[in-house]
Order: C-alpha cells, then sequence, then structure tokens
C-alpha cells in the first residue's frame, strides 16, 4: 500500500485525530487557522479547539487578490498564478504557527483548506441555460501538502456543486454535528461577507435542519469603507455608519433584486452584491450624492434587515429558538442592534457561548467536514432537500 494510503488510513481509524482547519473569506482580512482535536464521526462527533489564530495579509497580498475576485474579466494568468501562490502563503503561515505552538508538523493529522473564492456562480445568477452552478476557490491542497508534509483535504465545494448544491453554505454540516442540543432549537448566524444560517431543530431530527444565504453580510459595507476610505477595511465599531442616517428609498431600492423573494435555500456572493449594485439602487431611487455617512447606515439596515426576513420566513417563531452569532459581522455593534431589535424577546450569544471562538468557527467547521471525509460517511440531514445533498467533501493530496 502506498505509504500515504496507509496514513490516510490510519487516520480515519483513529479515535481522535489533530485536524487543522483553515478559513480565509471574501473580506480578505488573513488566514483563520484552528487547531482541533475531532473524536468521533457523525452523530457522535466532539471536537476541542486547541489552538487559534489569524495570520493577516500582508496589503500587496490583498491587492493581488481583489484584482481577480469576483470580476468577470479577471487576467488568467493571475488567476493561474495565484491558485499555486496563495497555497504557497497558506503552507508558510501553517508552518510558522505550528512552530510557535510547539507542535510539530508530523503531529497533525490532516489540514483541512477551504481555500480563497474568487468567483461564485449559482445559476440563477449568470442565467445561462446550458451550464449549472459553479463556484471556484484557488489556494491548490497539492501545494500546501508538499510545503507542510501533511495530508491535506480541499476544495470541498465541488462535491457539493456535483451533487446538486450550489457550493454554499457548507456550515450546515458541521453545525449540525457539533451544536445540536436536544429541547434547545438554535439558528446558527454566520455573518462574513455573505450572512448565512443553520437552523437546529431541538428534537435532533435531522431532516428538520435547514441552512441558506440570506444576502449581504459586511461584503458592500466593506466594499464601500474601501472605496471611500482608502487603508481602511472595514467599518470598524460602526463608527461611520453611526454619523449616518438610514436612507428609506434607498433601503427600498436595495431590496428590490428577486433574489431576496426567491426560495430557499439558495447562495450568493459578491458577484451580485457590490458597488455596483449600490450605485444602481442610488440612481434608481434618486438619492443623488448622498453622504458616505448615510449610505453606510442604509447598508448596514440592509444587512440587519434581510436576516430577519430570511429567519422569520423559514422558522417557526411560534416555537422558542435561540441564535447564536460568529463572523466578523458580530463585531459591528450597529448591526447586531438592528438585527435585535426586530427579534426582541429572543436571546443572542456568540458561539463562545458553545466554547467556541465565534471568529474560529468556520475555520473549525472544515476541520469537522475533513474529518468526515477520512472518518465518517455522508451527513444525512436535510431530507436530503435540493440545496443540501448528503455527501462527504474534499479531495486529498499527499505530500509526496
Amino acid at each position: 500500500m502506498n505509504k500515504n494510503l496507509a496514513k490516510l488510513w490510519q487516520a480515519g481509524q483513529k479515535s481522535s485525530r489533530i485536524i487543522l482547519g483553515l478559513m480565509s473569506g471574501t473580506s480578505f482580512d488573513g488566514l483563520d487557522l484552528a487547531l482541533c482535536r475531532i473524536s468521533g464521526s457523525g452523530a457522535e462527533t466532539s471536537v476541542n479547539l486547541l489552538n487559534f489564530t489569524t495570520v493577516p495579509y500582508k496589503p500587496a497580498f490583498k491587492e493581488s487578490l481583489k484584482s481577480i475576485f469576483s470580476r468577470r474579466d479577471a487576467d488568467l494568468e493571475n488567476v493561474c498564478l495565484l491558485n499555486s501562490q496563495v497555497a504557497i502563503e497558506h503552507a508558510q503561515m501553517i508552518n510558522q504557527v505550528l512552530r510557535d505552538w510547539s507542535v510539530k508538523n508530523e503531529a497533525v493529522d490532516l489540514v483541512a483548506s477551504h481555500g480563497q473564492t474568487i468567483y461564485h456562480a449559482p445559476a440563477f445568477l449568470h442565467g445561462r441555460p446550458e451550464f449549472g452552478n459553479a463556484t471556484l476557490q484557488i489556494g491548490d491542497g497539492d501545494h500546501i501538502a508538499v510545503h507542510t508534509g501533511i495530508i491535506t483535504i480541499s476544495d470541498f465545494r465541488q462535491k457539493h456543486v456535483a451533487a446538486g448544491g450550489e457550493g454554499a453554505p457548507l456550515a450546515v454540516y458541521g453545525d449540525y454535528l457539533v451544536f445540536s442540543k436536544k429541547l434547545e432549537n438554535r439558528i446558527m448566524l454566520n455573518i462574513g461577507g455573505i450572512a448565512n444560517f443553520t437552523y437546529l431543530p431541538g428534537d435532533l431530527d435531522a431532516g428538520k435542519v435547514f441552512s441558506s444565504d440570506v444576502g449581504p453580510g459586511n461584503t458592500m459595507m466593506d466594499a464601500l469603507m474601501q472605496s471611500a476610505y482608502p487603508g481602511q477595511y472595514y467599518d470598524q465599531d460602526a463608527g461611520v455608519a453611526r454619523k449616518g442616517t438610514v436612507h428609506p428609498a434607498l433601503l427600498m431600492a436595495l431590496k428590490e433584486h428577486a433574489f431576496f423573494s426567491g426560495p430557499f435555500p439558495k447562495t450568493i456572493g459578491p458577484e451580485l452584491f457590490n458597488l455596483h449594485y449600490l450605485d444602481k439602487a442610488i440612481q434608481s431611487c434618486g438619492a443623488g450624492a448622498l453622504p458616505v455617512e448615510d449610505q453606510m447606515a442604509t447598508l448596514n439596515q440592509l444587512s440587519a434587515d434581510m436576516i430577519v426576513d430570511a429567519i422569520k420566513r423559514t422558522v417557526d417563531m411560534n416555537s422558542p429558538f435561540t441564535v447564536y452569532v460568529s463572523g466578523g459581522g458580530m463585531h459591528n455593534p450597529l448591526l447586531i442592534e438592528n438585527i435585535r431589535e426586530q427579534l426582541k424577546g429572543i436571546p443572542f450569544h456568540s458561539t463562545q457561548a458553545l466554547e467556541i471562538n465565534p471568529d474560529a468557527k468556520e475555520a473549525v467547521l472544515f476541520a469537522l467536514l475533513a474529518n468526515e471525509t477520512v472518518a465518517g460517511g455522508a451527513v444525512q440531514l436535510g431530507e436530503n432537500r435540493k440545496g443540501i445533498p448528503n455527501v462527504s467533501m474534499g479531495k486529498i493530496s499527499f505530500p509526496d
């Protein structure tokens, strides 16, 4: 047997595995690295977060990624070059943080790499009937494996698409395995560039589990900040938005896209919700030269409104539930206030209340997916409804 296959087989047979989950979102803040000890699989899964850090991207690297991100006219040579370069950068970060944590590379069973999304193209958005859903993440798993010496599982979203999904959201699989609790209905709300949530029923019926994107989280707010205030990548503590006033006509115009009224589950990305979308809405409602502060306040309200709208349309509001928040948007106090104002009486916590650092949650979830790939099987949830296929995900790369 190939020695790498033997090592992979041995990892799958262990009672617990050390898996390093990687996540880099569309905000390009940096790479999240979550070192996890994961025991069991399927409904018997348990996870212990051993270490977590975020390694910031250097400004030049951010700009390189932005030059090809969500662009139909992206330079193909740059895409090709960055596919390997992103992986090499991530591998260097892995090697450094493992040294910082005094963890030897050979002590890590698997790296679980999400990669860097550069384009997301669900069928309803591209509108070309000869093609189906598609999504693309760069950061080649082979390069990570070779440069770290650790078996790497990557490119998780392609199997989801191949099995009939849209490639997102994938959080539902890990959410169900780790965060379900008997007698408590839970909503796991993640506010990244795009906001998504998973509904976990308190009766633990996997068939009732539901997950969907809901619309913009931070993506348009971040883009506006970067355009209006070069060098600032997000609205820290909602400082800009708090100085503005929500513009009702603009808010209404921003909500007019058919995506919002469409059926669930669904996915979306900055390919739709970007500054061009904002500019069109401003023009259509005659807002004219609206101050940046008012635009930010309105975008903040939009994100909050559509999160709440999605929850109210898909969850039984007469059945009590608790919301657990993660992602960069949880650090925007105005956004959280705007959400809570519309969900009065509903308990809100971060996932820290569940002993998972909310900033680490997405990286942990990809570690869980990798664990299922080697030690579990297809996760049976959501009644295999359209958009939530029951599949194991990830491609396996050997170090040599």
